[in-house]
């Protein structure tokens, strides 16, 4: 069974899949995990401000993007953003924003909904009696926030976002439905223009089961290096 597989397939395109495939994925997932985590904070911060009208628009915006299957949400933006622009710009046709940037816009602003709830946690997982020792001292809100609550919320939760780093890694793999060259996109355009597609798809799953695993296993020895220390 194994003669009819031609594995040397996998060799002739390492180049392809990893240069450009690979170093697509791992740019679009650093990417969206930054803006995520940034937007995400922001959204975090909304419904812990007190103030109702913004507490209850960013608890809408977490639970709109939540129910919402990725890959439509991925198609929604996809062809949703031109349009968005052409409004914004004033422009007689939609704007022409590309399959990278319509795919970046998607990930941060799905991914902001899960990390929000991360961080929400984690900021709640303070004890109170740090920001009224703040307050006390005379720091601002903002100031407690940036320098006394979000850098201890950040180490608790480091563990935490991380890990959903790994399934924004995982996740990206839905842009080849827009025909983008990520890794699984790089992989399906060798396996349709050789025909081997048993073998590439296999190849694809092993080297993101690989990535994955030890991503995870460097978040369990931080979590418990993290453990450790406190």
């Amino acid at each position: 069974m194994l003669a009819n597989f031609d594995f040397d397939v996998i060799r002739r395109s390492l180049s392809y899949l990893f240069i450009d495939g690979m170093t697509f994925t791992l740019t679009l997932t650093a990417l969206s995990a930054f803006g995520g985590l940034v937007f995400g904070t922001m959204i975090a911060l909304m419904r812990l401000s007190g103030y109702r009208v913004m507490g209850w628009i960013a608890g809408l915006y977490v639970d709109f993007m939540r129910s919402l299957p990725l890959v439509l949400v991925i198609f929604w933006f996809y062809f949703l953003v031109p349009y968005i622009g052409q409004w914004i710009t004033g422009s007689s046709r939609p704007i022409k924003v590309g399959a990278f940037a319509s795919s970046l816009i998607t990930f941060i602003l799905f991914e902001a909904a899960y990390f929000s709830e991360i961080m929400r946690a984690g900021i709640q997982s303070i004890s109170r009696g740090q920001p009224a020792a703040a307050s006390a001292l005379g720091l601002t809100y903002a100031q407690t926030m940036r320098y006394v609550v979000l850098p201890q919320a950040f180490r608790n939760m480091l563990p935490v976002l991380l890990t959903q780093t790994i399934v924004l890694f995982q996740d990206t793999s839905l842009v080849y439905v827009l025909s983008i060259p990520d890794f699984l996109g790089a992989a399906s355009k060798v396996a349709q223009r050789d025909g081997r597609l048993v073998e590439m798809y296999l190849f694809a799953a092993l080297v993101y089961f690989t990535i994955s695993c030890i991503a995870s296993y460097g978040v369990r020895r931080l979590q418990s290096r993290i453990a450790i220390i406190r």
